[in-house]
């Protein structure tokens, strides 16, 4: 992604930002399925807080 902290107008951030992300080459695709890395809960009694 190009740096623009410098530029002041938003719709030429905007401009330079999508013409970045355009350019930029495409993310391979997934191995795993979404939120494989995420923390488990573990299942407790009805009524009791999980967090």
């Amino acid at each position: 992604m190009a740096d623009t902290t410098k530029i002041e107008d938003t719709q030429e951030r905007k401009k330079i930002k999508r013409a970045s992300r355009k350019a930029a080459a495409p993310k391979a695709a997934r191995t795993g399925p979404r939120g494989e890395k995420k923390k488990k809960v573990k299942k407790l009694a009805r009524g009791v807080s999980k967090r």
